[in-house]
């Protein structure tokens, strides 16, 4: 079956196309919901969240862009539904922040070791780090989504660019005494 055909009958609440789709769509829009989550356990719940409101919404998709797309944005918008519920964003003086530009350095620390940092990121700083950095929005757009200002979005990233450079910074200098 086509996706075509496949997004019909789910806009036809066919429960069979339903559980297709989810199978075809679950792993990927599980890494995306994991990269907005705190936990293992919360990107789940997320994903589960995710997938109603696809199939509520799916009779408002109209085959302009892409599915996949759609798919993920609706995917992220779940995962900060819930943070924006959860203020966990702090308002700041846009003339206080000063946009550091924190540059790090790729040798030396893996691929892993970088996902395992920016997942223990507090939220906040996660959030807009992600959307930011891995993700491109511009920092207007994240506001929009979050429901904050530019300046607030502006100083989360240059506070979650902080914080992972000083953990690469100890894992670096954890690995040079062990070499002594």
């Amino acid at each position: 079956m086509s996706l075509d055909q496949l997004i019909h009958k789910c806009k036809s609440n066919d429960t069979k196309a339903q559980s297709e789709l989810y199978q075809l769509f679950s792993s990927k829009l599980f890494s995306v919901s994991l990269k907005y989550s705190s936990s293992y356990a919360e990107a789940e719940d997320n994903l589960q969240d995710a997938f109603i409101t696809i199939f509520n919404k799916i009779k408002q998709y109209n085959n302009k862009g892409s599915f996949e797309g759609w798919l993920k944005r609706i995917t992220i918008n779940t995962v900060l539904q819930r943070y924006r519920t959860q203020k966990v964003f702090d308002i700041v003086n846009e003339e206080a922040i000063v946009d550091e530009n924190v540059d790090i350095e790729e040798d030396d620390v893996s691929i892993d070791f970088l996902l395992k940092c920016i997942q223990e990121l507090p939220d906040r700083y996660r959030l807009v780090f992600n959307l930011y950095v891995l993700d491109g929005y511009s920092h207007n757009e994240i506001a929009d989504m979050l429901a904050i200002t530019s300046g607030t979005t502006k100083s989360n990233l240059a506070r979650a660019r902080q914080i992972l450079k000083d953990k690469i910074i100890e894992y670096k200098m954890g690995l040079n005494t062990q070499s002594l």
